[in-house]
């Protein structure tokens, strides 16, 4: 039987490896009576990227303190992030997380849900008690104050939108309605988290507390974001496309400071690789088929307690350059790589396995789903129709009569242009000025056309290139 946590035990899984905590003494409290409730949201816009990692294993630290945890689809904050996501592709969107989300728990995390809600923006905040509250919220904060909350959230444009002004309010709004102790979200959703508890207690509403995660930084530097292709790796990308990225990242001999691949190791691998370790000594079994659990291969070599006893992560290495390194903590592998004792190429293909690693679970569970993957062609459809785009095939389309061919495609024109002349009905005469016409009497023009000066027409609809009417 798992024994009981502690008020202090719970509040230490609470807070671990978080960035920053604000007004962590609510939470304190609250532990003194009963189980804490909290809330994350994610608004449905783009495909999720790897770094979901970093807030989904820290819900796990939610659920094993015995957090009441809500995850927030937030699709008309989707809506409102400058038409970020269209309301038709919505709906679409909502389900795709839903089944991404619940598969990394299950399937790469084995995270027990029982505790977990997922819940739809739109359940509550389309409600007229929500809709009053969101009038006296605008009637309270001033437009300096909600432009400022939302500055590293919405999406900065030079001519905003009105509905980037009421996005952090609506968030703020969220706590109330449901019914939660704390918000979690990134450290980027700080301004936000001020707000709300600056401005819910003027509506009368209790203040709750915010927890913060680290922002991981995308391979080329920067936000990892999921409007940008070339700073993540999405969970549905294949194993080719994984490396070719990772190969690409900024990963310069030596340099700690500006690193996307060593902050992925210590934000997300390390992390996950200590989840499961935690799981195993807890007796706790997969949440797809039942079996024991197993570290990954990037722990210690993989398997129940890995090779490398203590390990947190391993790099692969041929024996002739010295073999597997095993590394007891993320200090001790920023120390050797900052001393050029770890070389990019070697960290670049253990974050690519890794990640792989981590992946494939989830990818299998999509490929095994026809609504999954029903959802995420119409969901996402730019994606879809540039693969769609790729395999067309081109048609050749000769020019018009008159027009002499140029280029690659000359010869083709010519013989085009040859077999073509056959079918000139005989005792016609062509002429600049008439262009193709029959001048004996009674004959048909050339493929039932009127006699006109067609081919002049043509001939000038392409020196103008505008397009040619034929009534």
């Amino acid at each position: 039987m798992a024994k009981k946590l502690t008020a202090d035990e719970k509040y230490e899984l609470i807070t671990r490896r978080l960035q920053e905590t604000l007004s962590g003494d609510i939470i304190k409290k609250v532990l003194e009576e009963r189980d804490c409730k909290g809330y994350w949201g994610t608004a449905t816009t783009g495909k999720p990227h790897i770094g979901y990692f970093v807030p989904l294993v820290k819900i796990a630290d939610f659920l094993h303190g015995g957090v009441e945890m809500t995850i927030l689809l937030a699709d008309l904050h989707a809506f409102l992030d400058n038409l970020k996501a269209p309301l038709s592709l919505v709906a679409l969107r909502v389900k795709y997380y839903r089944f991404l989300l619940e598969s990394v728990f299950r399937a790469t995390l084995h995270v027990p849900i029982s505790q977990l809600k997922i819940v739809v923006g739109t359940d509550h905040q389309l409600t007229p008690a929500y809709n009053m509250d969101n009038y006296r919220l605008c009637a309270t904060i001033t437009e300096h104050d909600a432009k400022k909350a939302g500055a590293e959230v919405v999406k900065q444009v030079g001519n905003p939108l009105l509905s980037g002004l009421l996005y952090p309010g609506l968030q703020a709004l969220d706590e109330q309605y449901l019914g939660v102790d704390f918000q979690f979200g990134g450290v980027d959703q700080r301004k936000i988290f001020t707000l709300a508890e600056q401005y819910l207690p003027k509506l009368g509403y209790a203040k709750r507390a915010h927890l913060m995660n680290r922002m991981v930084p995308g391979l080329a530097g920067g936000k990892m974001s999921s409007s940008d292709p070339n700073s993540k790796i999405d969970f549905l990308d294949p194993p080719n496309v994984v490396r070719k990225k990772i190969k690409l990242a900024f990963c310069e001999e030596g340099n700690i400071e500006e690193n996307g691949l060593l902050s992925f190791v210590e934000a997300v691998l390390i992390p996950v690789g200590e989840l499961r370790k935690e799981f195993i000594s807890r007796g706790m079994k997969s949440q797809v088929d039942g079996s024991d659990l197993i570290l990954p291969k990037y722990v210690g070599g993989g398997g129940a307690g890995g090779g490398g006893a203590g390990a947190v992560f391993t790099i692969e290495r041929d024996e002739k350059y010295g073999g597997p390194v095993h590394y007891t903590s993320y200090a001790q592998l920023e120390e050797e790589f900052a001393a050029k004792k770890v070389h990019p190429g070697d960290l670049k293909k253990a974050v690519a396995d890794a990640i792989i690693e981590l992946l494939e679970p989830v990818q299998r569970e999509f490929e095994a789903n026809e609504e999954w993957k029903d959802v995420a062609a119409k969901a996402y459809l730019s994606e879809t129709a540039k693969k769609e785009e790729g395999k067309k095939k081109k048609v050749y389309v000769p020019p018009p009569p008159g027009v002499v061919p140029k280029g690659k495609g000359a010869k083709r024109d010519e013989s085009a242009a040859a077999a073509a002349v056959p079918a000139v009905v005989e005792g016609a005469s062509l002429t600049p000025e008439q262009g193709t016409t029959a001048s004996a009497p009674g004959q048909t023009p050339i493929g039932g056309l009127p006699q006109s000066t067609l081919g002049e027409e043509a001939v000038d609809a392409v020196k103008h290139d505008v397009d040619l009417e034929i009534d």
